[in-house]
């Protein structure tokens, strides 16, 4: 079983930056994917990065150039810093992992098959 913890959420201006921290524990497969989603109101989850343990950081159009996804492995601790913020990147911020992949599994799987959430983060930006 693995809890995730996500903090660093809170209000800023547009053009403002956040840094979200997400801490692991618990005992996590070999590979896998951890990623970055958001929910704002009305609108369905959206992945915003991941990060396949073997494989590809990946993410979504709207934040390259923006949002950088890092990992400190020793605090088991995933962030993301994010840049230049704008209003539309207001929303509830999730860490996740999602299924144990195969050796042949090179990309990280659809939102269904996440796992593990944490309880979320706000980040609001006006």
């Amino acid at each position: 079983h693995v809890q995730l913890v996500e903090s660093g959420g809170g209000s800023v201006e547009a053009g403002g930056s956040l840094t979200l921290s997400c801490v692991a524990s618990g005992d996590i497969y070999r590979r896998y994917c951890m990623s970055w989603f958001r929910q704002s109101p009305g609108n369905e989850r959206e992945e915003v990065v991941s990060m396949h343990s073997d494989g590809p950081t990946t993410y979504t159009d709207s934040v390259k150039g923006r949002f950088t996804v890092s990992e400190d492995v020793d605090r088991r601790t995933l962030y993301l810093q994010m840049n230049s913020l704008k209003p539309e990147d207001t929303a509830m911020y999730y860490c996740a992992v999602g299924r144990p992949l195969s050796n042949m599994d090179w990309a990280c799987p659809d939102l269904r098959e996440y796992r593990f959430w944490g309880q979320g983060t706000q980040v609001t930006v006006s």
